[in-house]
């Protein structure tokens, strides 16, 4: 398992947490037949050396489950907690960007996961009409008393992200320190969820250059790489509106052929995609089972080349071929 250093902010000093660069994810949770499934998928993932956790107040259950599962296993202080907050469709109706409502999930989601600090808190959407200097005092306010160790924003435009850490600097407050957008090999036609937002190259450009650390979700396309799906079969109307275009399929030819010749699968090729970028990165998984969860960590030790990542991306061919 590889890892990487995240910054946060304790008792008004920075400090750095060493996480694993494959996150946990929590969001299907709802789909197991039992809590004991979800339990063993935390406990495989924790046993290979796993420690980041992605949930969010919004997900069903997913913070109660977990909550549920680091009373039992006491091991709060060896990993780190990545949950979200103030999503529109979140209990009560209409925009929910704003102090209130962000200060009701971080005391609800505390009490859900059973414990006294969250380490990275991102909001899980945003609204353009709210002033980013209203949402970064708030934020501000739960970092000082110590709720939350670091912010990020989940499903924010680069600009806004900017604009929140100016106004952040400006004013002697803590920015945002992570971003958690969509990035991955297929690419988005449209947005998987409303409100959701995909790396495109004007936000590529802007981490390379500000090297902000990217989480990314559905860092594997929903399984789009897996084999389950192509171009004739057209049952999964999400993954057909999505993912279904003449680019993505011939990303997958050639993840296919880089696999091969590699001795990998393809949909080990796209997350080491995202895992070979040119600024600091991190997956969001959500294997089903161990051997899902192997072959994510097997594809995560993959190392791409430029020219390699390029062609997979049809940004130019490679030379072999």
């Amino acid at each position: 398992m590889e890892f990487h250093s995240l910054r946060g902010v304790i008792d008004q000093k920075y400090v750095e947490k060493a996480c694993s660069r494959l996150i946990m994810g929590t969001a299907h949770f709802y789909q197991y037949d039992s809590k004991q499934q979800a339990f063993d998928m935390l406990d495989e993932y924790f046993k290979i050396g796993g420690n980041m956790f992605d949930m969010a107040h919004q997900y069903i259950d997913s913070e109660v489950i977990f909550g549920e599962w680091i009373h039992m296993k006491k091991n709060r202080s060896e990993i780190h907690i990545l949950t979200k907050g103030a999503h529109p469709d979140d209990g009560e109706p209409g925009p929910r960007v704003n102090p209130a409502a962000i200060s009701k999930d971080i005391s609800e989601s505390l009490e859900r996961l059973n414990t006294d600090y969250i380490d990275f808190y991102a909001l899980h959407r945003d609204d353009e009409t709210v002033e980013v200097g209203v949402i970064m005092d708030a934020l501000n306010q739960h970092l000082a008393a110590g709720r939350i160790h670091a912010i990020g924003a989940s499903n924010w435009s680069h600009q806004r992200i900017q604009e929140a850490n100016e106004y952040a600097a400006a004013h002697g407050l803590i920015g945002f320190t992570f971003n958690s957008p969509n990035l991955s090999l297929a690419k988005c036609r449209e947005p998987r969820w409303p409100g959701c937002i995909s790396v495109d190259e004007h936000m590529e450009n802007w981490h390379k250059g500000s090297q902000m650390p990217l989480l990314s979700w559905s860092s594997q396309a929903g399984g789009f790489f897996s084999g389950r799906f192509s171009p004739d079969i057209k049952d999964h109307e999400e993954m057909v509106r999505v993912y279904y275009s003449d680019d993505n399929w011939k990303r997958y030819e050639r993840a296919k052929k880089l696999a091969e010749e590699k001795g990998v699968s393809a949909i080990q090729i796209a997350l080491a995609y995202v895992l070979n970028q040119p600024f600091q990165t991190a997956a969001i998984i959500g294997p089903e089972n161990a051997e899902e969860l192997s072959s994510s960590v097997a594809g995560s030790a993959i190392k791409l080349t430029a020219e390699e990542m390029n062609w997979l991306n049809l940004m130019e061919r490679k030379a072999s071929v």
